[in-house]
């Protein structure tokens, strides 16, 4: 077993005993290069990013979002009757104008590409100025540029405990510190049980490939690199990633992928319409069409392992993405 993974299971084994302190408000704290200050709990807050939308309903806050925006799949069960009485912005980005128009308190973005130096929303000090408090999640700003590369470019592997470093922040900005420590547990634990099955599968020599979308069909499809979320993923399950770019999910041509053949393609479902390939139906007829594709090893065997966009990346879906890519492992008898 990994080293880092083994010190994540081992943590488990510590559990928090005493509640948690209360926020001590004026509430400072450093967030991906910025200074925020909170006087008090935010009463009005727009999400710019499902991942974010997702984390603050589930520490129970979701009566103080006002708004929501960039959507990859359909909200959570859980969440729907909640979600369906706060007004989605925009199925995408939203306007700066949409966003201030709800007078947030706090602004909570998944990605740096809409809220940041060159965000297609606003920048942060656009909002700042207008003493709008931005929460970037950690998991997108630390250890990575987002100035190169189209979804940015990986410095260093992407750590877990991003997020669990946001939703700890989130907790302590809205005074629900017990909350967000009960979340945290519960992960921890949902990752080790995932760990836990896939182990024995015969995975040492099994490679996977990550297929988010493309922008047309025919053209080359963006793939996971190998210092994003879904490599954490894959080599947390033991799978070796058959991409080795470090920028989170370059182009890559399909006879490139051919020719690595790896045993696993695990491909994006999402709910979005922005290009083609959104749709995991048209993913997999392409998949079982091509000259190209139809020959892969993955392909003629059926080893094709379907996950929500968003589970491929940080959020609280990542680890229901564990689960179900594990399961999908524990499916297969690879050399047993």
């Amino acid at each position: 077993m990994l080293p880092r993974v083994t010190a994540l299971i081992a943590g488990l084994s510590v559990c928090a005993l005493a509640q948690a302190a209360p926020t001590q408000y004026p509430l400072t704290l450093q967030n991906c290069g910025s200074t925020l200050t909170f006087q008090h709990a935010p009463a009005r807050s727009v999400t710019i990013g499902q991942a974010a939308t997702e984390m603050l309903y589930a520490l129970g806050v979701g009566d103080k979002v006002v708004g929501t925006s960039l959507w990859f799949n359909n909200v959570a069960a859980q969440y729907k009757a909640q979600d369906d009485r706060i007004e989605r912005l925009a199925n995408n980005e939203p306007s700066f104008e949409a966003v201030l128009a709800k007078r947030p308190q706090l602004v909570a973005a998944e990605l740096e590409w809409v809220v940041g130096p060159q965000g297609v929303v606003g920048t942060r000090e656009q909002f700042h100025e207008l003493k709008i408090p931005t929460y970037l999640l950690p998991s997108d700003c630390e250890g990575k540029d987002n100035l190169v590369g189209a979804d940015g470019t990986r410095l260093e592997p992407f750590r877990i405990e991003t997020i669990y470093q946001s939703l700890q922040q989130l907790a302590q900005i809205f005074d629900v510190q017990d909350r967000g420590q009960q979340l945290t547990d519960e992960l921890k634990a949902r990752l080790a049980k995932s760990v836990a099955t896939a182990q024995g599968k015969g995975l040492q020599q099994a490679s996977a490939l990550v297929w988010f979308s493309s922008a047309e069909m025919a053209s080359d499809p963006y793939v996971a690199g190998h210092k994003g979320v879904p490599q954490f993923m894959l080599q947390t399950l033991g799978l070796r990633n058959v991409v080795q770019s470090d920028e989170e999910w370059p182009a890559v041509g399909w006879e490139t992928i051919a020719k690595a053949n790896p045993t696993f393609l695990v491909i994006a479902r999402m709910d979005r319409r922005r290009y083609p390939a959104d749709d995991h139906e048209k993913k997999l007829a392409f998949l079982r069409s091509d000259p190209v594709t139809r020959n892969m090893d993955a392909v003629k065997n059926n080893r094709i392992i379907i996950l929500d966009a968003l589970a491929l990346q940080a959020s609280l879906r990542t680890f229901e993405g564990l689960e179900q890519l594990a399961a999908a492992i524990d499916g297969y008898h690879l050399g047993q």
